[in-house]
């Protein structure tokens, strides 16, 4: 039987991670009371230490940024969904001592969508183009039937989506970011942006708009998302693929399924509405 009962969210920044309120909600949930979850300030050069230096009591790891990529060679494996994106967020530590690498983001974002009915789309946009914007691309992948187009700042950035489009087998059309409230003709559009940077196209929403993911969740609503709910749109929101890919991890790091999705969500809802 496995003694693991450790795990924790690592990042640079991290003070403002809402992971530990997640995990901490599913494991009282779940009755795991001998269960612990810890946050960690950890860049990219001290990774390597903190993860040689953890113990077998450790069962898994949250990765944020800027850490996904630079986990990877520190791994023994990692899922084909963590692959398409070379992005790692999940690290799980098996009772024979490999760490295994996933990426869940790809997948909340999928069960975040299909909870706010929204299971097949013909078409979408993406307004933004880091790395949120790739996990988006390949989560469209699997839902969307036809083109997504991409609305980027630069040239540089509009062939790095396209790379990612030929890699993910999505047909990645690019944009300029001054035609992005075109963007908003899509039955689905994905924000992917820092906060702030959509505020300007909020007066761009039109009538009877389709569904918005808005990545953030902090603050919340964004204008554009006050713009769109507004106007009787469908929303998706930043907390929502935040607990959905934790319920994720807790699924995977203490093999108990499934994840307590409303304890989640309501643990994150009163920690935002605390800050």
């Amino acid at each position: 039987m496995s003694t693991r009962h450790r795990a924790a969210v690592l990042g640079s920044p991290i003070a403002h991670s809402l992971s530990p309120v997640l995990h901490r909600a599913a494991y009282a949930e779940l009755g795991l009371d001998d269960w612990s979850y810890g946050r960690f300030e950890v860049d990219e050069a001290a990774l390597p230490g903190f993860v040689g230096e953890l113990d077998d009591s450790w069962a898994g790891l949250s990765l944020t940024m800027p850490l996904k990529r630079a986990v990877i060679p520190l791994l023994d494996e990692i899922t084909d969904t963590a692959t398409s994106v070379e992005a790692v967020n999940t690290v799980v530590f098996t009772d024979d001592g490999r760490r295994v690498g996933d990426n869940t983001d790809i997948p909340g974002m999928i069960a975040a969508l299909r909870e706010r009915g929204v299971e097949k789309v013909d078409s979408a946009a993406v307004l933004g183009a880091g790395a949120t914007a790739s996990s988006a691309l390949a989560a469209l992948a699997r839902i969307c039937a036809g083109p997504v187009t991409a609305y980027v700042r630069s040239e540089a950035r509009a062939r790095e989506m396209r790379g990612w489009g030929d890699r993910l087998g999505v047909e990645v059309r690019t944009a300029a970011w001054e035609d992005a409230a075109e963007a908003f003709a899509a039955p689905l559009v994905i924000a992917t942006t820092p906060a702030g940077t959509t505020d300007a196209l909020a007066e761009a929403v039109p009538d009877a708009p389709g569904t918005l993911f808005d990545v953030l969740y902090d603050p919340w609503p964004t204008r554009l998302a006050a713009a769109w709910s507004a106007r009787d749109g469908r929303i998706v929101g930043g907390l929502d693929l935040l607990v959905h890919q934790a319920v994720l991890q807790v699924e995977q790091m203490t093999g108990r399924a499934p994840g307590p999705l409303a304890a989640m969500r309501a643990a994150g809802e009163r920690a935002l509405a605390e800050r």
